[in-house]
């Protein structure tokens, strides 16, 4: 059985918003108040801008340490455990009712495409009280996979 190598492509903005697109698994590592890491698997999305997004409720964890400090880390995931990931860091932006309606809605789209009834979908929303969180990416490191160092080829 030949060996599975590790790789790490370093990749343009561009490339990286491309491989992000049709991922939405995710960590998402914000800071607590004492400055430890907090981390929450997520499910995001990428809008329109290249910005990722996260919903999420006003009073979760993620949601106040991202209010307190902006500054946080995403590890997206493939749906393959051992499929290629990478890390992107930013600044997040807390969005509450009633400005994370239509976010939301791009939110959705990006991640399960046209909803049946957007009127129904806007109106869960609300009744929810949802939030979304959206991370303006800052800097990436590579697109890696794991497995055996190139070295051990």
């Amino acid at each position: 059985m030949a060996r599975k190598h590790a790789t790490a492509d370093t990749v343009s903005r561009e490339e990286l918003v491309e491989f992000l697109r049709p991922r939405h698994r995710a960590t998402l590592v914000t800071r607590r108040r004492d400055g430890g890491l907090q981390m929450s698997p997520v499910t995001c999305g990428v809008d329109a801008e290249g910005r990722l997004v996260v919903s999420t409720y006003p009073a979760r964890a993620k949601a106040g340490n991202a209010r307190r400090d902006p500054r946080v880390s995403v590890l997206v995931h493939s749906d393959e455990w051992d499929g290629p990931y990478v890390q992107v860091d930013g600044s997040a932006e807390v969005l509450d009712m009633p400005d994370a309606v239509e976010p939301l809605v791009e939110y959705f789209r990006a991640i399960s495409g046209e909803h049946p009834d957007w009127e129904e979908y806007r109106e869960a929303m609300r009744v929810q009280d949802k939030s979304l969180i959206r991370v303006t990416v800052e800097r990436w490191g590579p697109v890696a996979t794991g497995g055996f160092p190139p070295e051990q080829a």
